[in-house]
């Protein structure tokens, strides 16, 4: 994750980083009154934001999510959840950009292969953030996993596959021609540079998927909740500590990814 940190020293990432949070948070903030879950969550097409701009400016564009969604939640859904907020969307940016980065893609659709890849990408990053998310409030007592998780799930993922691809292709021959693509801006030093992207796939999948696959079996196995339920009902610390090693899992991913031109 070393680009996560180091792209704060570089002005024209950090001018990418407001820009993602000022579209995101100006996406978000119209839909807080159509509320799925109050107080909680919303409908959200905004994030068709979070799995283009990540694509285009990688770390700039995973903490503009990130930062964005905070915003947004000061319009109706902000509480103890919002921090588990930041790092979900933090992470589902970040997921998106390091699969792009490991199968050493154009941040663009040019064939079937790359709308196959972007569609298990907005996957990942969806259940990622979900379970994040889901297993924070699970934590808090507020909701059983199994509600966030596939309400979550489903809001971050079925709007991006179908926008996101247009929104890319119209995006990207600008962005390129403006010389904003990420790794074209970054310093090859500043980004991280472990040689394994195979491994780090394998475990992103494993901490990430694979977490909210126990995470919802957990939570309706032993606890009887509802898949998007909408009563509270119980929370348990099985799902809490269940999903603790796949959270490691999915944060060792970080060690095995490659960088530019490896």
């Amino acid at each position: 994750m070393k680009e996560l940190w180091t792209m704060w020293k570089n002005t024209r990432m950090i001018t990418m980083t407001a820009l993602t949070a000022a579209i995101f948070a100006a996406l978000l903030i119209p839909f807080k009154g159509i509320p799925i879950i109050p107080g909680i969550t919303e409908f959200r097409p905004a994030q068709i934001i979070a799995t283009t701009f990540p694509i285009f400016f990688g770390p700039a564009g995973a903490w503009g999510v990130a930062i964005g969604n905070l915003i947004g939640d000061f319009f109706g859904t902000l509480g103890p959840g919002s921090f588990f907020g930041f790092f979900g969307n933090l992470f589902e940016g970040y997921v998106i950009y390091k699969i792009w980065q490991a199968l050493k893609k154009e941040p663009t659709i040019k064939s079937g292969g790359d709308l196959f890849h972007y569609v298990l990408a907005v996957i990942l990053s969806g259940a990622t953030c979900a379970m994040i998310i889901a297993w924070g409030l699970e934590v808090l007592g507020m909701f059983p996993f199994a509600v966030l998780g596939t309400i979550i799930t489903l809001n971050n993922v079925i709007v991006p596959i179908f926008l996101g691809p247009p929104l890319i292709l119209l995006l990207y021959p600008r962005i390129k021609k403006w010389d904003l693509i990420w790794t074209d801006v970054m310093d090859p030093e500043d980004i991280s540079t472990v040689k394994s992207p195979a491994l780090g796939l394998a475990l992103m999948w494993i901490g990430g998927l694979g977490g909210l696959i126990v995470g919802l079996l957990l939570s309706t196995g032993l606890y009887g909740a509802k898949l998007a339920g909408f009563g509270v009902g119980h929370t348990g610390t099985g799902v809490i500590l269940g999903l603790i090693p796949f959270i490691v899992v999915f944060l060792a991913s970080a060690l095995a990814f490659p960088s530019k031109g490896e």
